[in-house]
């Protein structure tokens, strides 16, 4: 676990970078403008932002020239959560700035896009080229009689026609939502299924790992299960016709019309996204176009530091709410770059290959990402020239601080890590990327602005550098309008409002530095308990899958109805590697002399893999119910997970303990 214990920061933005970045210009211009403070830096900036939280968010509507098509009477009429009222009068619309740099003559022809695949070779789409498509088919999708509040969905990959027809959705006021085409019939009817579509984009298959990947059936099933479709547009990826009553992407976009912005209300929904649902139904998840607007250009222009000349890269597929943040970095003119393929195809480097190639300067990642290359002897900055790379971030689970070590020695030592934490819940970041203050190994810069982020104990006490839940005290303009089909609120409420009323708990261990840094412990619906003392899953993952050994892990903490606790750890071991009695004793060691002999696994067990997610997050609480007693069928929702047999698995352990 780590703390503000050793001050001495891994990295330290120089005088000079501090000035440049445009964080610290908008905190001169609000000092200026708007009474913001200016001096104390973004420590200062941050207080205030969530002090006068109004003034903060106006004055970044300001900043960044938001473009209300009829003005608003104040920042925000209600402050309540959940029910928070942003904006009330105002209309605008999210497409219409994204596509905002087509308008500029000197950068109408500079990419947009840069699409790569497996061959790692860039293609690029002009911002006029982009805007041309978007508005040739808002164009057809009003001609379809797609009207706002529409659901418009996509089954595609992480290719410049779903940035298309997302915007082209967004253009029209219809409502975005898409899965990656990984996922199966059934997982992609338990999320569509609820918000009953009326266009449905697809592919007839898909290219990862070198394989392509036929999904016309999956197609097939899925334009026979949703009675709301009239349209399905064909996007051939692997050079097949159209199918009978489809229509082929090609026409749909082949018009030259001017977009036509439908200026919808601040509030208005912009897309719905999708919880891991392993559980049950995946909530489904709305955010509103005013919101996802402001907070994306405070997340990319302020804390990513991104804007004209930025190549933004993340690793990412439609089924994860980081491509739609990735997609927002539209907004601020930077150059996108979209992957579609394996992480680690032909080699776990090509990543970097592809950094290398698209001249990224943000390269967005997962930490498995980067512990599987630290694992694999990658080395990217001797095999690759990632010169212009200056932020190196990852999400998906907490950086490791061997990960931070990794990527200061093996890709530069002047490199700005940021590790961040969010949410599919806000599609954004609760703390992370500050390109102002110092990195400490192992944790994450700051809590971001307008963010009233802290840490409480179950008496809803603030803590300060002990572990604690993961609130905010005040409303953010991401947060979800509302679940679908929740007309009572109830599910909304429940799902964030039930322990701290009127204060959002997201379900994560947190520690807050005496410095203001954080600390990501893990989800606190798994936590682990042994005798009062309270530690995250991530803490044993971070120390047992630095053993070379181990290729992952998951641990488990269950209380027993005679009042005991078992706490078993599954590891998954490398090829080669057997789970020998030298083994085992070296885990426990590791558990017993860098976290605590408190949670020392009761036993270890060798697991045939981990489960995980669609989006690759591992399972832990439907492991835990099956370990409990709970049947498969009711301890998780199987469109939801990556490997349905794996949990067979544990249910087998599941039922020889019982």
């Amino acid at each position: 676990m780590t703390t503000a214990a050793n001050p001495a920061p891994l990295w330290q933005p120089d005088s000079d970078r501090i000035a440049a970045a445009r964080v610290t210009r908008f905190q001169t211009w609000a000092a200026e403008h708007h009474g913001a403070p200016a001096d104390g830096g973004y420590t200062a900036l941050h207080r205030w932002s969530v002090d006068e939280l109004e003034t903060f968010w106006g004055a970044v509507a300001e900043w960044f020239d938001i473009r209300f098509a009829t003005p608003y009477g104040r920042v925000l009429a209600d402050r309540s959560m959940p029910g928070a009222q942003w904006f009330p009068g105002a209309t605008l619309n999210y497409a219409e700035h994204a596509l905002r740099t087509a308008d500029d003559p000197e950068r109408a022809h500079e990419p947009a896009l840069l699409h790569v695949d497996e061959t790692h070779d860039p293609v690029p789409t002009s911002w006029t080229e982009l805007r041309r498509q978007v508005g040739a088919l808002a164009a057809e999708l009003r001609a379809l009689g797609v009207r706002p509040g529409d659901r418009v969905s996509g089954y595609l990959p992480n290719i410049p026609e779903a940035v298309t027809a997302l915007l082209a959705t967004a253009a029209v006021g219809a409502v975005w939502t898409s899965c990656a085409p990984d996922f199966g019939a059934r997982s992609v009817l338990d999320r569509f299924q609820q918000v009953e579509p009326v266009v449905l984009f697809t592919v007839d298959g898909y290219r990862y790992g070198g394989k392509e990947h036929d999904r016309t059936a999956t197609v097939t099933e899925l334009r026979a299960e949703l009675p709301s479709l009239r349209a399905v547009v064909h996007i051939p990826l692997l050079g097949t016709p159209a199918p009978e009553g489809a229509l082929d992407w090609s026409a749909v976009t082949a018009g030259d019309t001017e977009p036509v912005y439908e200026h919808v209300p601040f509030d208005h929904p912009l897309w719905v996204l999708y919880s891991s649902g392993t559980t049950g139904l995946p909530k489904a998840i709305v955010q509103s176009q005013g919101g996802i607007l402001l907070e994306h250009y405070k997340q990319l222009g302020l804390h990513c530091d991104l804007g004209p000349g930025d190549r933004f890269f993340w690793y990412t597929s439609t089924g994860w709410m980081m491509w739609n943040f990735l997609v927002s970095g539209l907004l601020t003119g930077t150059t996108v770059v979209l992957y579609d393929g394996s992480p680690g195809h032909p080699t776990t480097g090509a990543q970097w290959k592809i950094a290398e190639r698209t001249g990224a300067t943000l390269f967005g990642t997962s930490a498995a990402y980067v512990m599987a290359c630290a694992k694999a002897g990658v080395h990217p900055a001797r095999d690759y020239d990632l010169s212009r790379i200056g932020c190196v971030a990852t999400t998906g689970s907490p950086l490791p601080p061997d990960g931070f070590r990794w990527l200061h020695d093996e890709v530069a030592d002047n490199l700005w890590i940021a590790s961040v934490s969010g949410g599919t819940d806000v599609c954004s970041c609760f703390a992370g990327a500050v390109p102002t203050l110092p990195v400490h190994i192992g944790e994450l810069q700051a809590a971001c602005l307008g963010t009233d982020l802290q840490s409480w104990d179950p008496e809803g006490a603030p803590l300060v550098g002990e572990v604690g839940e993961l609130v905010v005290t005040n409303p953010m303009p991401s947060m979800p309008i509302r679940f679908w089909n929740d007309p009572d609120g109830s599910r909304y409420h429940d799902s964030y409002f039930d322990v701290y009323p009127g204060v959002w708990r997201h379900g994560d261990w947190i520690t807050i530095t005496d410095t203001g840094s954080v600390v990501i412990h893990g989800r606190s619906d798994s936590t682990l308990n042994r005798q009062g003392v309270r530690m995250g899953s991530a803490d044993i993952y971070e120390a047992v899958e630095r053993l070379p050994e181990i290729r992952e892990s998951l641990v488990i903490g269950l209380e027993q109805p005679d009042g005991g606790y078992w706490m078993p750890l599954f590891v998954h071991l490398t090829e080669g590697t057997a789970l020998d009695d030298g083994l085992r004793d070296r885990i426990k060691r590791t558990i017993r002399e860098q976290l605590s002999p408190r949670h020392v696994p009761d036993e270890i067990i060798e697991v045939p893999g981990v489960p995980h997610t669609l989006t690759g997050k591992r399972i832990e609480v439907p492991v835990k119910r099956l370990l409990q007693g709970t049947p498969l069928d009711k301890a998780v929702n199987p469109g939801s997970v990556d490997n349905l047999e794996l949990l067979r698995f544990y249910e087998d352990i599941a039922r020889k303990r019982a």
